[in-house]
């Protein structure tokens, strides 16, 4: 997600979606399942908004994206 892509298609939107959703499950969604098998409840909840907020900033790039067009 740190570099600019051309997104012309809806196609193109697909296999950003698919790539960016990758990388948000591999790195928010293991620390999520590391807090829930080790963590406390705490763990549980930081790990979860951390991956709400991964989420969240993927959105908020594609619509500034958007604007700018």
């Amino acid at each position: 997600m740190d570099e600019n892509i051309q997104i012309e298609t809806r196609g193109d939107f697909g296999l950003w979606a698919i790539e960016v959703a990758s990388q948000i499950v591999n790195e928010q969604g293991f620390e999520l399942a590391r807090a829930a098998r080790d963590g406390t409840e705490d763990d549980i909840r930081g790990a979860g908004n951390a991956l709400g907020q991964a989420i969240t900033t993927a959105l908020m790039e594609v619509y500034d994206g958007l604007l700018q067009e």
